[in-house]
């Protein structure tokens, strides 16, 4: 009798013993879900051992730590989920997190007192919150055997002691002005301001001043005159036509003028300058939206903010929202103070510089009117971008809720052709004859080409056709197709088949038999490799690093027969590429095989002007290119302009800066073709500037010497004398011969 009752006394003291043991969070949890395991012990089995209690309280935390509300409250008792909804159990962890701004949670297991029925368990907890530092306490938990499991208890005082009886807590915020963005000479191009909706109420026109009302509307707006007149005319009277936004200073000619019809709202609030000519370099600002409040709301968030979407408004989110402050308090269920459990004071919104160039960048973009397509314009020696137009473009004003234009938004949301998209980064393209440039590197490194390497450039190519493959065209043959058709002999030097050129002459005269000659052979000589690598290590099919705005890898395939061989080689087929990405490479090529990280940021400055973070250059690779094969393409590429036979001599023939480029014509698949140019300027320190490296795509409109190739023109005029010194013969530029129908006016309104 005395042994069994020596046996039970040793078998209690091990049990109790069993209990205590290290902090919570080690070892597997045996309690992944609320259904009792098969085998699990009863109380009313004795003394075996219970379900660890400790793994209950640390699967009741590590689910905490992951935001899994649903499983915590699976681990809560069947009493306790009589007394508490999954929802409002949910709902008062949430609240209480986000007063908190708690983003962070860490756990420690104390100890614990076991009993057969029940445990009680002294836990630290640990909120990290954004706003008022850590917030530590010591909670007793207390546990149950329900169905063979350890179940927590429910009660207010598990998320904090001082949420016993029904408290809750509230946070006081102190929010700072958000940050102004700043072009690279200070020129604001996002900030707080006064801003004015303008728009024209029909049935107050006084068609005396008519010509006053719309002439100065389309200037402001940047809108055809004769698109608003034409709208006003079949809309009549009683409607408002939305037009556009704008600062007091941009508009006060038309404020002054006040011509009859004008409607005028105004109201403060984030104000992108020119109507947003920077957009998608920018981006724009939102509301929080349900799926993000919780997230927003732990990082110190009141809630009703509006916060960063793409561009530089989403990516320096933490530098132009500053921090917020506020007092956390303890309140009663009446909403009276209990307690207050910390403070912190806010600190100001810092202010971005970016790299852009404001002029550069406004004719870019008035380069682009009524097209679709990108400019992107990088310092040739550095990686800095001075302009990245994307057109269709957008105003990030028109997201703004306070704009009584909001139907502006409802038409640009609808807008098939995609003006959120960021062409310059996003928008993924055939490169064309661009491409050529590539080909030839490959042909070159490999050995199997030189400089003096020569090819008889005719109308066809006929390599694939014992290979049951097509009759390739150069486009000399295309030319002379069209005039042929036009009634007209084929005698002029774009009509007629290039002839016997070396292979930098190849590339001068663009001559496509000869780069299908190279890609067939490379892949013939068990080098289908090469153009792949080639144009990898040019940074096509890759990312360029450029981090402030979302952008594309682009696509570089690999060639499995001859055919694909010879489509890569002048960057048709499955080829894709970013204007972004070209622009990088032909600046690497202009300034001796350096590829850059594109940068947007010159600097961030906190409220004093103090720098937080300075621009500095920053080379992600080298072209492997041997110094003679990198200045024969220079040379190749100078040509292309300078040479009366090059195929960009005609349209930049007089332009004072020295320029080397590339013109690319993409065929599409029964579309017209997009129109390239990529180049770069030459000067040397001639004109007191550095030196540019400009890519141009112009969607479907034709050959890129015709279109693209003076947009390039356009550009480097203007960053070297402020102002364009010349006029396309597509018409001038911001009025182009295809503009968009109605500027992108949506349809009309009733007037209330």
């Amino acid at each position: 009798m005395k042994l069994y009752r020596s046996l039970g006394v040793l078998l209690i003291v091990s049990f109790l013993l069993g209990a205590c043991g290290a902090n919570g969070g080690d070892g597997p949890s045996l309690f992944p879900t609320a259904t009792a395991s098969p085998g699990l012990p009863t109380p009313h089995m004795g003394l075996t051992p219970a379900p660890d209690e400790r793994a209950a309280v640390s699967a009741y935390f590590d689910a905490l730590k992951v935001n899994d509300l649903g499983g915590m409250y699976a681990l809560l008792t069947k009493l306790s989920q009589e007394t508490i909804t999954q929802e409002n159990f949910a709902k008062r962890y949430n609240d209480a997190l986000n007063e908190m701004g708690a983003g962070k949670f860490d756990y420690e297991i104390l100890s614990s007192l076991l009993s057969p029925y029940t445990a009680q368990v002294n836990v630290r907890l640990t909120y990290h919150t954004a706003l008022v530092g850590d917030i530590q306490r010591d909670i007793l938990m207390n546990l149950a055997i329900d169905s063979g499991q350890w179940r927590v208890q429910w009660e207010d005082a598990l998320i904090l002691p001082e949420l016993a009886g029904g408290n809750s807590l509230k946070m006081d915020y102190e929010i700072p002005a958000r940050g102004d963005i700043y072009d690279r000479a200070g020129l604001p191009v996002a900030t707080q301001s006064e801003v004015f909706a303008f728009g024209i109420d029909t049935g107050a026109i006084n068609y005396d001043t008519i010509d006053t009302l719309t002439g100065e509307l389309a200037r402001l707006c940047s809108l055809n005159e004769q698109n608003i007149q034409d709208l006003i005319a079949i809309s009549g009277t009683g409607w408002y036509l939305p037009m556009c936004e704008g600062s007091r200073e941009e508009a006060a000619r038309l404020l002054a003028l006040n011509p009859g019809g004008l409607s005028v709202s105004s109201y403060t609030s984030r104000y992108y300058a020119n109507q947003g000519f920077a957009a998608p370099v920018t981006g724009y600002l939102l509301s929080i939206s349900a799926e993000q409040l919780n997230d927003y709301r732990r990082l110190g968030y009141r809630g009703d903010e509006r916060t960063g979407q793409q561009g530089i408004e989403q990516w320096a989110e933490n530098y132009l929202s500053g921090k917020h402050g506020g007092s956390l308090y303890v309140v009663d269920a009446n909403g009276q103070i209990v307690t207050r459990l910390g403070e912190t004071a806010p600190q100001a919104a810092n202010s971005v510089y970016l790299t852009i160039d404001t002029d550069l960048q406004y004719y870019a973009e008035q380069a682009l009117k009524g097209f679709r397509g990108a400019v992107v314009v990088l310092e040739r020696d550095t990686g800095r971008v001075l302009a990245m137009a994307s057109s269709p473009n957008y105003d990030p004003n028109l997201f703004d809720p306070n704009t009584p234009n909001s139907e502006l938004l409802n038409a640009l949301l609808s807008n098939q052709e995609q003006p959120l998209v960021n062409r310059a980064a996003q928008e993924q393209y055939p490169l064309g004859s661009v491409f050529k440039i590539i080909t030839m590197s490959a042909g070159l490194e490999s050995g199997l080409y030189e400089s003096n390497t020569t090819y008889d450039c005719q109308y066809e190519y006929t390599e694939l056709v014992p290979l049951g493959g097509p009759v390739l065209h150069d486009w000399t043959w295309t030319h002379c197709q069209d005039s042929i058709a036009a009634g007209e002999a084929c005698d002029g030097s774009s009509e007629l088949p290039s002839g016997l050129l070396t292979l930098p002459e190849g590339l001068m005269r663009s001559c496509n038999p000869f780069f299908y000659h190279i890609g067939f052979d490379l892949f013939r000589f068990n080098r289908a490799n090469d153009i792949a690598n080639m144009a990898r290590s040019f940074g096509l099919g890759q990312p360029t690093g450029i981090e402030q705005i979302p952008e594309s890898a682009g696509q570089i395939p690999v060639p499995s027969d001859e055919i694909q061989a010879t489509s890569l080689a002048i960057g048709q087929g499955d080829t894709l590429v970013t204007p972004l990405q070209v622009a990088t490479f032909i600046a690497a090529i202009g300034n001796g095989g350096t590829l850059y990280r594109p940068q947007l940021v010159e600097k961030i400055v906190d409220v004093n002007g103090n720098p937080v973070l300075t621009f500095k250059p920053e080379a992600r690779g080298t072209l492997p290119l041997r110094t003679d094969n990198l200045k024969l393409i220079q040379d190749a590429m100078i040509s292309v302009v300078e040479n009366p036979r090059g195929t960009a001599n005609f349209r930049l023939r007089g332009l004072s800066v020295p320029v080397a480029g590339k013109t690319g014509t993409a065929e599409t698949g029964g579309l017209r073709p997009h129109a390239w140019f990529a180049g770069y300027t030459m000067a040397e320190g001639d004109t007191g500037l550095p030196d540019i490296a400009v890519a141009v795509i112009v969607e479907n409109v034709g050959e890129g010497s015709d279109f693209a190739a003076p947009i390039f023109r356009w550009m480097v005029e203007t960053y070297i004398y402020g102002t364009p010194q010349s006029v396309p013969w597509f018409g001038p530029i911001g009025d182009p011969y295809t503009p968009t129908p109605f500027g992108g006016i949506p349809t009309r309104t009733p007037r209330p």
